[in-house]
């Protein structure tokens, strides 16, 4: 079970943005062209979103073994 958290802790972004994917064709060939473009946007989205998050969290985790160091 330990293993499963670590691995959506990990991977979460991309199984979501490819989920998201498969949504997006699967609207595409069921004839919602509009709503398959739309929902097909959220997979950058999700992408980037989880990038600048992972950015910030790293900077915030350095930031605090800066300030161990430091004392």
């Amino acid at each position: 079970m330990n293993r499963l958290i670590e691995f959506w802790g990990v991977y979460y972004p991309i199984i979501l943005a490819f989920l998201s994917f498969l949504y997006s064709v699967t609207l595409w060939f069921t004839g919602n062209q509009l709503e398959g473009i739309f929902v097909g946007i959220w997979v950058p989205s999700i992408l980037s979103a989880s990038i600048a998050l992972r950015q910030r969290r790293t900077e915030s985790q350095n930031k605090k073994n800066q300030d161990l160091d430091r004392e």
